[in-house]
């Protein structure tokens, strides 16, 4: 699979740009995403912060992820705007039966294909082979455009997991 997708992003967007990254339990179907792609561009159409519009934009990549991004250099985001974008990805959630807001289940690229793996679970696929310090994470804690560019897609050594984790044990 082609991991690029910087080049998708708005380069009209300021780097400090608010970044939201949702991630779904599972891989949309084909027809999901073409209608999830729709509900993401009705959204950003009509996005407001106390009545003006947000310079927003909405992104489903790889199947999975949902991104929003607000450029806040234009029209700052309220807490009211913020909701409406939580109510959106609720809403995606209920329509298509995914879970969007498990924060606890962690993605991977194992083999060229996205793996999600529960916390609890990443010491052992650490220590039986399942994933090492090299493995590319997906770290949706990424709060900037500029972070989405250079700090979402990273291997495990250059993420905060890796202060969760021990390397030393080695598959034998």
């Amino acid at each position: 699979m082609n991991w690029e997708y910087k080049y998708l992003l708005d380069g009209s967007f300021h780097s400090g740009s608010r970044v939201w990254v949702y991630q779904c339990n599972r891989l949309f179907t084909l027809d999901e995403a073409l209608e999830i792609d729709e509900l993401l561009t009705e959204f950003t159409l009509q996005w407001k912060s106390h009545g003006t519009p947000v310079k927003g934009s909405a992104y489903l990549f790889f199947g999975q992820f949902i991104v929003l991004i607000a450029d806040e250099t234009a029209t700052g985001v309220s807490g009211c705007s913020t909701d409406s974008s939580v109510r959106l990805i609720k809403d995606i959630e209920q329509k298509f039966s995914v879970n969007m807001f498990d924060r606890t289940t962690l993605a991977f690229i194992v083999k060229d294909k996205i793996q999600l793996l529960p916390m609890s679970q990443l010491q052992y696929a650490v220590d039986n082979g399942f994933i090492n310090s090299d493995t590319l994470y997906f770290n949706n804690l990424v709060q900037t455009k500029e972070e989405l560019e250079s700090k979402w897609i990273i291997p495990v050594k250059d993420s905060w997991l890796s202060k969760k984790i021990s390397f030393s044990k080695s598959v034998s």
